[in-house]
């Protein structure tokens, strides 16, 4: 059976480790020096040379030879997460005091120590307090957080660096010649990606992928990793940034189609929006879409939480046709723009009088938007609903049309209607029956209403727009 890749090119000295220079300086001179400390502690990302410095430092302590195969009853690996409890440390700390077999050192590393248990913790604490004299304790967690002050204070701790992107290509590239694995640069710069900083990770991949016995190509690699093709990032891109919420979830569509999930599509839709944002390139919606994208890959359900963040972004930006603006005009300042205009608008148009109930009887459609903006001032939790509504009038009747069951539910309840019915008749005059209806055929009108709706507000990512969309929960006033 052959050795795996990311074992083979296992850094076997300090010289060896890859982008942890502002580490490997001080444990060298600590090393020459002969100032070696009772307990280190090393934290930081996975994949980054934690266990191989803890390895190196162990032999290095004691002038021992280190290989792959280097096996040494003076040197003891522990993992926390298997060994947790409180009777395993209780157990080393019988232990400790037995001197070493034959090194000079009796090297514990204990790695992923955050696992431990508070009572774990407490009994390693006291060894640590008064340590023999030949013993050496070496900590690595990938959650620093979660280890106790005292466990910390009692320990030269060394953080550790995710790798640079620079460094981790170059390594890859290293590790293609020495095998000769042929892979274009491109497929090398998506390795380097899909690590995040961690060499173990890049390295597995180009092992994997060296097992296709052909040249490895950005393409094979996007495949393997189901990671979404860039001409469909743009595409998307494009859309939210028109406002086409219809073509939005098109696209989104052939992707699944494709079996890639909603996380790479958010990681992918990430990238981008960080560049775009750190080059001052991006539009005013960005920010907020890259505030919901961190939490798909969370999510319970991750498609229906993308899709909203990408509606919710889509129907932020406001439809004007691109002929109607002036030829100075660039597209980024529509939206504002249109709310000058809109301001002005108010300031020069007249107040209108309150409608006399004697007089006014019959509902137009023309008042519905000051009813919805009147329902949103007193009952928000109804308005998130009614906002979705299309609404209709035969005669007397009122009928609102609802996509989703949940908001034709909602609306249905006599609180609901008695309050609609209560600000209709103050604004209008007119009492019109109310009934809800649901009527799958208004997609396209429902996307038009968040986007009429939306216009202005923040694009946070919220449960009502996740439960107006979707109707997949229902959000309660406190």
């Amino acid at each position: 059976m052959g050795q795996a890749l990311y074992r083979k090119y296992r850094s076997r000295s300090l010289n060896e480790i890859i982008g942890q220079e502002h580490i490997t300086k001080t444990l060298s001179r600590a090393l020459k020096d002969g100032r070696i400390s009772h307990a280190y502690l090393f934290t930081g990302p996975r994949g980054v040379g934690k266990t191989s410095v803890a390895r190196i430092i162990a032999h290095e302590v004691n002038k021992l030879p280190y290989t792959d195969e280097s096996i040494h009853l003076d040197i003891i690996e522990i993992d926390a997460a298997s060994n947790r409890r409180i009777d395993e440390i209780r157990d080393l700390r019988e232990r400790v005091n037995i001197t070493p077999t034959s090194a000079k050192y009796k090297v514990y590393i204990i790695d992923e120590v955050h696992m431990l248990t508070r009572e774990a913790f407490n009994a390693l604490l006291k060894t640590l307090e008064e340590p023999p004299a030949h013993c050496i304790f070496i900590l690595a967690t990938t959650e620093a957080h979660k280890l106790p002050e005292t466990i910390i204070s009692r320990t030269q701790r060394f953080t550790f660096k995710p790798l640079q992107y620079a460094d981790a290509i170059e390594y890859l590239k290293t590790i293609a010649k020495k095998e000769h694995i042929k892979i274009d640069e491109e497929a090398l710069g998506l390795l380097a990606e899909h690590g995040d900083g961690s060499f173990r990770d890049s390295i597995g991949l180009l092992d994997q992928l060296s097992n296709l016995g052909k040249p490895i190509t950005a393409e094979i690699v996007r495949s393997t990793m189901g990671i979404p093709p860039q001409s469909s990032i743009n595409k998307l891109l494009l859309c939210i940034s028109e406002g086409d919420s219809q073509e939005c979830m098109q696209v989104l569509a052939q992707l699944r189609e494709q079996g890639i999930s909603a996380a790479a599509v958010a990681n992918s839709l990430s990238a981008q929006l960080r560049a775009r944002i750190t080059s001052s390139l991006a539009d005013r919606w960005a920010l907020g879409l890259l505030k919901q994208l961190l939490e798909v890959s969370m999510s319970a359900r991750p498609q229906d939480y993308l899709e909203v963040c990408i509606l919710e972004a889509s129907a932020s930006i406001p439809k004007v046709a691109h002929e109607d603006l002036p030829p100075d005009k660039p597209d980024r300042n529509i939206s504002h723009d249109k709310e000058t205009i809109d301001k002005e608008a108010i300031k020069e148009s007249p107040p209108k009088a309150k409608p006399n109930s004697s007089s006014q009887h019959s509902f137009e459609l023309n008042d519905w938007p000051k009813i919805v903006d009147t329902v949103k001032t007193e009952a928000a939790s109804i308005y998130t609903a009614l906002r979705l509504a299309e609404p209709r009038t035969e005669d007397n009747l009122l009928i609102l049309a609802f996509q989703f069951p949940l908001h034709q539910k909602k609306m249905s309840i006599a609180k609901s209607k008695d309050l609609l019915g209560r600000i209709i008749e103050e604004i209008t005059g007119a009492t019109p029956r109310i009934e809800c209806i649901v009527d799958k055929s208004i997609t396209s009108t429902v996307i038009k209403k968040v986007s009429a709706t939306t216009e202005g507000l923040p694009i946070a990512g919220s449960m009502s727009t996740i439960s107006n969309i979707f109707g997949g929960a229902e959000v309660l006033e406190s």
